[in-house]
């Protein structure tokens, strides 16, 4: 795979998985997580078994894609075989796949939960289990499921939980299912401060369309990827983009399979250079070539702000993450910003730094003490 030298994740999680230990991972996104527990799993199968050894749950069918993608290259060559299971395609050839015999299965919950109520798929010789992305999984109400797949195992399993970001109830769910794990925290700083140069632009007039075409215009070595919040919102903007000339495809759940497949397949081949999603894509989208990310419309919490922007940047490539910012996100930024620990740098529409409390900022104070003012007057 031409890799000559681990990353930090990879020099730290490595050596305590091939030693049995359990482990939870937090690292930005594209540091390199899939390898990190990869190639630990594919080192840990007995070869003199046919039966199903290492199982890995992932949240989205992008993700899952991606995670079986790198796994097949690790075995390429050495007749492993490994199945990817995800929904939005037909069961009867994943039945077939897992009647032949694999001794590695990558899938979502909820197909997984699906083979296993067909008896198509049985999970007690599991050795080695991966909860990949593991607050999505949690966050998106995959924890009644991920349980039950859990308790279908083996208890003298290895369990490894990797996720950007790790909240205080991710590891409540850790501390109950993995045996004495050890915790290893890549600091934040030292990966993605370096690679992903940050910008919240200023839209105080509320016409973020104009400010986007404007960046869309500038010339770039690689992709764009713009987030929008809705699957509706996400359409109507791609709508709006190719009808003004620009090249442009769209990623949203309402998608069929077939339909995400290929309009993932022409952004990773560059085929598209500019692709408008919702959050779908802030996970599993693994395209190094992704220049910038553009949120267009703020994400719901912060660590979802932080998969989105590691879109780009990934494996110590340079990247610009560019957040549009009108009066009415504020509230909300606050709230990531806090949830990040730092401020980003704040820009003009133009381009320019602008100060920590800018004009618009101190207006609308001053009119929100008016109105303040206003009421004490009325209740006197």
């Amino acid at each position: 795979m031409h890799i000559a030298h681990p990353t930090p994740v990879q020099t730290a999680v490595i050596p305590p998985l091939l030693q049995g230990r359990d482990v939870i991972g937090q690292a930005c996104t594209g540091s390199g997580k899939t390898l990190a527990f990869g190639l630990p799993l594919v080192e840990s199968l007995e070869e003199r078994s046919s039966a199903l050894q290492a199982l890995v749950l992932v949240p989205t069918r992008e993700l899952a894609q991606q995670v079986g993608g790198v796994l097949k290259l690790i075995t390429a060559g050495t007749g492993v075989p490994l199945t990817v299971l995800y929904g939005g395609q037909a069961i009867g050839p994943q039945q077939e796949a897992l009647r032949t015999g694999c001794r590695i299965v990558v899938g979502t919950p909820g197909r997984i939960l699906d083979h296993l109520a067909r008896r198509s798929l049985r999970l007690h010789a599991v050795r080695y289990l991966v909860l990949d992305e593991a607050d999505e999984m949690l966050d998106r109400g995959f924890a009644p499921d991920v349980e039950r797949i859990i308790a279908a195992t083996t208890t003298e399993r290895q369990t490894s939980l990797f996720s950007a970001t790790t909240p205080e109830w991710v590891q409540k769910v850790a501390a109950q299912y993995l045996r004495s794990p050890l915790l290893i925290q890549m600091n934040p700083d030292a990966s993605d401060g370096l690679s992903i140069e940050h910008e919240v632009c200023e839209v105080w007039n509320g016409d973020k369309f104009s400010v986007l075409r404007t960046l869309l215009d500038q010339e770039t070595e690689g992709a764009t990827l713009v987030f929008g919040r809705t699957k509706h919102g996400v359409r109507n903007l791609g709508q709006k983009l190719v009808s003004l000339g620009y090249a442009v495809d769209v990623l949203q759940g309402n998608l069929s399979q077939p339909q995400r497949d290929q309009v993932t397949k022409r952004f990773r081949e560059g085929a598209t250079p500019i692709l408008v999603a919702t959050n779908v894509a802030a996970r599993g989208l693994d395209v190094l070539h992704i220049d910038r990310v553009i949120n267009y419309e703020l994400p719901e919490t912060h660590e979802l702000f932080t998969h989105r922007v590691g879109r780009t940047g990934r494996m110590g490539r340079a990247g610009r993450a560019i957040t549009l910012l009108g009066p009415a996100d504020l509230p909300k930024w606050h709230e990531i910003e806090r949830g990040l620990g730092r401020k980003l740098p704040r820009v003009t529409p133009q381009g320019e730094p602008v100060p920590e409390v800018t004009a618009p900022v101190a207006a609308r104070t001053s009119g929100a003490r008016r109105r303040f003012n206003r009421r004490l007057v009325f209740r006197r």
